[in-house]
């Protein structure tokens, strides 16, 4: 029986330099030990999904940890029966999590964390505001159950959905998730910069949550969005029932592929009308090379 892959989710906040050497550095180890996945680079620390042999996945694991101020990266891991990346990327950029806010550094402070056995109790008080830190179409197919969703279209959305509704929330504890926690540790650095005084996220994102509580005791209702073909999961991180519109990168439920406005690799009921005419059929040649690969045993590159 083959060996399952080994999936690792990662990131960690300190001020990291020599950017492209630590890229080529990276990519020397990936290449070399099968794996695949996507790593960002910038200033403020590094961020990353990568996925290959145990082995593998260890020693660029420990790459990374050995960059000065990285020893205490942490990561979330879990396992596929296939692998759920085409090639590895390391990519170097302002932000491994873009929110645009100048001056926000995670690295020198953030808001409390909490650990998910202690998050039924937290949210469950009067006195806490719940919000989803996430994008809509993550949203869209799981949150915690009381959970307030901003509606953004990117992380960059927040601070203005945050100064448009900050009075509603006076006087409250501020609760936060994500998928895996990062953009919470950068949200409440945000905010705790704004001088509110009272703010908390939950340690390791959502991840962290399906993956100790068990579903009987847990708050959270639907699947997580995931970045890689898993697309989603659930409790336990076992894999969800997502699949992905090749066009607009969202998840697509069962219930999507019936509707109107449906094409398989071309479009969804949420894009179909953010593309014109031209993209349709550059995206309709890209499915068809993808079927056509698979008629060969191949995988095609644009496939996932």
């Amino acid at each position: 029986m083959t060996a399952p892959v080994r999936i690792i989710a990662f990131y960690h906040f300190a001020p990291l330099g020599a950017l492209p050497e630590k890229r080529a550095l990276l990519l020397d180890i990936g290449r070399a030990r099968s794996v695949r996945g996507t790593v960002l680079l910038a200033p403020e620390g590094v961020n990353g999904t990568v996925a290959g042999p145990e082995e593998g996945v260890q020693i660029l694991l420990d790459a990374i940890r050995a960059f000065d101020g990285m020893a205490a990266l942490e990561w979330k891991t879990g396992a596929a029966a296939e692998m759920p990346f085409n090639r590895l990327k390391v990519r170097l950029k302002r932000e491994i999590v873009t929110m645009g806010e100048p001056g926000v550094d995670p690295a020198a402070q953030v808001g409390r964390y909490v650990d998910p056995v202690d998050w039924n109790a937290l949210v469950e008080r009067d006195d806490v505001v719940l919000i989803d830190t996430r994008n809509a179409y993550e949203v869209g197919i799981g949150s915690f159950d009381t959970a307030l969703d901003p509606g953004t279209d990117s992380f960059r959305d927040f601070p203005g959905w945050w100064a448009q509704n900050a009075e509603r929330f006076e006087g409250k504890t501020v609760a936060m998730f994500c998928t895996g926690g990062i953009r919470c540790e950068k949200a409440t650095s945000w905010l705790v910069g704004q001088g509110v005084p009272d703010v908390v996220h939950l340690k390791g994102g959502i991840l962290n949550y399906l993956e100790k509580i068990p579903e009987e005791r847990s708050r959270w209702r639907g699947e997580c969005f995931v970045f890689d073909q898993r697309v989603a999961v659930g409790h336990g991180l076992e894999p969800g029932t997502h699949d992905i519109c090749h066009a607009c990168r969202r998840p697509v439920a069962s219930r999507d592929r019936e509707a109107e406005g449906f094409e398989e690799g071309v479009s969804c009921p949420a894009c179909i009308d953010e593309f014109g005419p031209g993209d349709r059929e550059r995206f309709r040649e890209r499915q068809r090379q993808i079927a056509l690969a698979a008629r060969r045993g191949d995988r095609h590159l644009a496939g996932g």
